[in-house]
């Protein structure tokens, strides 16, 4: 080994540690099982502790303002709804003991159990109605208000049109909670489990506006696990809630959360034991290491409900084009990216909504994937069309958040679309945070983003594009028919006919082409033998509840 190699080597390692370290994840681990919480050497105390990373710091820890994965992933296990969905997406009894229906399906009666929150006050009805209340004041900026929109009054309320005092929300004493629908929704109680349906406690909120931007007796929560420690950008950690109305079933006593941004740094960590589970919605599995996981029989892969797909920006002078996002669209050779680059099972996506989706197991096929000759045509009238001479003068900018597998992605697509269509392409990455900044301002031509289902209904994939105002669009784009048919489909009782309303809109969204779809997920993951329960739904979230490690 020469003197460079090996001074580079040891500055790999040096730098490495810090990474474990800054993470929670350094010491000697012969040494650290002997010592129990107290470090004086006795015994270690057998508690039982859970070892995750996840690739960024949460952009927020506000069950309401949240819209990551990341954030909910967190989120998940210290609120809770009031139902919680099992392993097949069927929504269990939570913070709701019960529940009524009525026969027309407008209007939910909850009866809540009696549970705690974490600063030992009771979980209320009125504490529902005013976390959304809260998120569909326009004031305040919920970008998944319009998840409530099936409420009566939501939709004109966060819309400036109506009034909090007309939504169909009614505390009829501190353990019912009526709730009046605007239309019958067949996927309401899958709602109430979902993060912005989560409840907040009204008097701790007031008391003090950032309560969610750090750990501490303001962060007060109701799931099963306690907000305990939050050092920003390097780690988080989850106790157990002994006040959790189903404690006994949960048997983790801590969860360790490290934020390491390279997959491979988590891999590395992965395969000496330091952290037990690799997957989203935490950090994933390194595109260079399924290969051996495979081999080595410890790769995971699960049907997942999303979708990656590139939003196209149609603010932008070039990308407004409508023949030039046709063309980006079709020259992606879908196939060839799961086999070279992804590895995982993917389904190339050519369509808006994933073939695990109720009602949508079959592949609409809206285009071909990798139809090189249809792609050259429309690029060539959208060239004609933006009075720009030749291919080789377009230059189409790709930005993604920093992430190795990201990177893979845009960079096949880039050398995709130079083969086939000869155009220029440039690529932008950004820090989570920075990047979503930059989506959500529209400061982006082609913008990578993945969406997972909500719930389990394509709703959850095609609502956010029936206007350019959704919180979720960031494309600009909107088309009469479309808006005018996903409102159709809130009306329709009749599930075959509310599935071909909805297909019908996908359809439309297929010809102007707001998005394109690139795959459906799968959610390949690694976990060590002695963790159990690690199992995820088709929306890829995690029970931690369920969670036992020997």
């Amino acid at each position: 080994m020469n003197k460079n190699k090996k001074f580079f080597l040891l500055a790999l390692l040096a730098a490495f540690s810090l990474v474990l370290a800054a993470c929670g994840f350094g010491g000697d681990k012969a040494t650290d099982d002997k010592k129990d919480s107290n470090g004086d050497g006795k015994e270690g105390s057998g508690k039982k502790e859970l070892n995750l990373v996840v690739a960024s710091e949460p952009p927020s820890l506000h069950p309401q303002l949240a819209t990551d994965t990341t954030s909910g992933a967190v989120l998940n296990e210290v609120f809770e709804g009031l139902t919680r969905l099992d392993k097949d997406t069927v929504p269990q009894k939570a913070m709701a003991e019960d529940w009524e229906v009525s026969e027309d399906g407008l209007t939910y009666t909850f009866k809540l159990r009696d549970a705690k929150w974490s600063n030992g006050d009771p979980v209320v009805a009125g504490d529902f109605a005013y976390s959304w209340e809260w998120a569909l004041n326009p004031d305040n900026m919920s970008e998944y208000a319009s998840l409530l929109y099936p409420i009566k009054g939501a939709e004109a309320y966060n819309n400036t049109k109506g009034s909090a005092d007309d939504l169909g929300i009614e505390v009829k004493d501190e353990k019912t909670l009526v709730v009046t629908l605007e239309n019958p929704t067949a996927y309401f109680l899958e709602l109430t489990a979902f993060k912005t349906y989560a409840p907040l406690n009204q008097k701790v909120v007031e008391a003090n506006e950032n309560w969610y931007t750090d750990a501490g007796e303001d962060f007060v929560t109701n799931g099963p696990f306690k907000l305990a420690e939050w050092k920003h950008n390097a780690s988080i950690t989850l106790e157990k809630n002994e006040d959790y109305w189903d404690a006994d079933t949960v048997k983790l006593e801590k969860v360790n959360i490290g934020m390491v941004e390279g997959e491979s740094t988590a891999v590395t960590m992965f395969k000496k034991g330091e952290i037990d589970f690799l997957g989203s919605p935490f950090q994933t599995v390194a595109l260079d290491s399924m290969d051996a996981f495979r081999s080595e029989d410890k790769l995971n892969i699960a049907d997942k409900a999303g979708v990656y797909w590139y939003k196209l920006n149609t603010k932008d002078k070039v990308v407004a084009n409508e023949n030039i996002r046709r063309a980006l669209t079709l020259a992606m050779d879908r196939q060839g990216l799961i086999d070279n680059v992804l590895k995982a099972d993917q389904t190339p996506a050519l369509g808006m909504v994933p073939t695990v989706i109720k009602g949508f197991e079959e592949d609409r096929g809206y285009f071909k994937d990798n139809d090189i000759e249809e792609a050259k045509k429309a690029l060539e009238a959208g060239l004609k069309e933006l009075g720009i001479a030749k291919a080789s003068d377009l230059t189409i900018a790709i930005s993604y958040n920093t992430s190795e597998a990201h990177a893979s992605v845009a960079q096949y697509i880039q050398e995709s679309w130079s083969k086939n269509l000869g155009i220029n392409t440039t690529l932008d990455n950004s820090e989570w945070q920075v990047y979503l900044e930059k989506v959500n301002m529209g400061e982006y031509q082609v913008g990578r983003m993945g969406w997972i289902a909500d719930y389990n209904d394509a709703y959850t994939f095609l609502e956010m594009y029936a206007t350019a105002e959704n919180g979720n669009n960031d494309t600009g784009w909107e088309n009469p028919k479309y808006k005018e048919l996903m409102e159709a489909s809130n009306k329709e009782v009749d599930t075959e006919k509310r599935i071909e309303i909805l297909k019908e809109a996908e359809k439309i969204a297929m010809t102007e082409f707001p998005v394109a779809p690139i795959y459906y997920y799968t959610d390949p993951s690694v976990v060590q033998d002695k963790v159990s329960g690690m199992e995820p739904d088709i929306l890829g979230n995690f029970q931690l509840k369920n969670v036992d490690v020997k």
